[in-house]
């Protein structure tokens, strides 16, 4: 039988699919466009979008697990239900979702609110299912790199509460391996949630420390404006997006993003190796860097 992946062409999507490869899966990858479908030999590639219902009939013919992701847009938890609903038509019962950490506290968040809302959905139709609740993806981090590298401030305000960021090529494993699990069991499995976390909990001077010490000069934190933020975000993205992330740091500095006890160790467990480290990503973009100057 056949994995569907849903998101296959982002960050985590991608590591999705390269995980399942590794570990022998039937995969198809739904796209919307099918010119950055780049996937390893194999995967079988459909062309479709979560709100066109024809497109996912057909994207979920012989399917048997779903990968369900959905990206940040105002439509999100829109997509996620007709995604929901189609696989039950096709008969889909196994399925691992990408949630957020905190979906049930960050509750004036926009895109948090919203995959709240999935996982009752996922709860109250029955699928056998693993809801994956990861932290803050440390591949955020690519979109303000050239503020730290070029200028030497970390601006994101993530104040002092400390988030247990997590690299997306951990959470893709993860997702494979628990995608691999449902798809192979011979009976209906329960409903699971896992803390998809990082290695470390750090606040916004535990991120410029590690800054200062990788790049061997000082690097200072840009301090905890939400409306500032919210203002720069404005520049590259549109309103309500920029919005929803002020909302968002706003719950950093209130709740910031804690794991529960075991969840590092559980995940260690996992995954077979330890979980990567902020300080291994900033060394890798640093080392990145440098290779692209002449």
């Amino acid at each position: 039988m056949t994995i569907l992946v849903t998101g296959a062409t982002g960050n985590v999507g991608r590591q999705v699919v390269e995980q399942l490869v590794k570990r022998g899966a039937s995969v198809r990858a739904l796209v919307r466009d099918s010119a950055k479908a780049e996937f390893p030999a194999g995967v079988s590639v459909v062309q479709g979008d979560l709100l066109d219902v024809d497109s996912l009939r057909n994207a979920f013919s012989g399917v048997s697990t779903l990968f369900l992701l959905n990206a940040v847009v105002p439509d999100e938890f829109t997509q996620a239900l007709i995604a929901l609903n189609v696989a039950r038509e096709a008969g889909v019962e196994r399925l691992v979702y990408l949630s957020v950490i905190h979906s049930d506290r960050y509750l004036n968040v926009p895109h948090f609110a919203g995959k709240f809302g999935v996982e009752r959905m996922i709860e109250a139709m029955g699928f056998n299912a693993t809801i994956l609740r990861p932290a803050y993806f440390m591949q955020n981090e690519l979109m303000i790199k050239d503020v730290v590298l070029g200028h030497g401030v970390y601006p994101m305000p993530i104040g002092s509460q400390g988030l247990a960021m997590v690299d997306a090529r951990d959470i893709g494993e993860v997702a494979a391996i628990e995608l691999v699990r449902r798809e192979n069991a011979s009976d209906p499995l329960p409903l699971t949630r896992i803390n998809v976390v990082g290695p470390d909990t750090l606040t916004g001077s535990d991120v410029v420390a590690i800054w200062t010490k990788v790049l061997g000069r000082p690097i200072v934190y840009g301090g905890d404006d939400t409306a500032a933020f919210e203002k720069s975000l404005r520049q590259f993205m549109p309103g309500w997006m920029a919005f929803d992330m002020r909302l968002m740091s706003e719950r950093f500095l209130d709740l910031g993003m804690i794991p529960d006890a075991g969840d590092v160790a559980q995940l260690n467990a996992l995954l077979g190796h330890p979980l990567r480290s902020y300080r291994d990503f900033a060394t890798e973009i640093s080392a990145t860097t440098n290779r692209k100057q002449p």
